[in-house]
């Protein structure tokens, strides 16, 4: 696989990874048990996130550019909020304001971040 290909990938799987940290800190916070039986808990509770993660990637061709924060990140984050969220009530799990808050925010600065350091980071080794 050429490194062009294989970037992507590797971007989507940081992303995936993130949103299953962000539901893993959630459920530690919350529940105590992170997995719950069989991991069943954790999958419970990041599934809407990372499907809608998925879908702000394809709506958005995040492959094209995955690390650019305004053009990819900022979209693939306010949809996998928006979408994630409407998931997760249709599914009968909570989405409490304060929850959508606090979601929001970790969302943003895991999706977002990770973009500008990397960002940050291929810019320097230019220079």
């Amino acid at each position: 696989m050429s490194p062009s290909r294989r970037f992507p990938v590797l971007a989507l799987i940081i992303d995936v990874v993130l949103v299953v940290v962000f539901a893993a800190i959630g459920r530690a916070t919350h529940d105590g048990d992170v997995l719950g039986p069989f991991g069943s808990g954790l999958a419970t509770t990041a599934w809407p996130f990372a499907v809608a993660l998925l879908v702000g990637w394809l709506a958005t061709r995040a492959w094209r550019r995955p690390v650019a924060v305004v053009k990819t990140g900022l979209p693939v984050w306010a949809i996998t909020v928006a979408l994630g969220m409407l998931l997760r009530a249709l599914s009968g799990q909570g989405v409490a304001v304060a929850f959508i808050i606090v979601a929001t925010i970790t969302l943003a600065v895991l999706l977002l971040g990770w973009r500008a350091i990397a960002r940050l980071a291929s810019r320097s080794r230019r220079a």
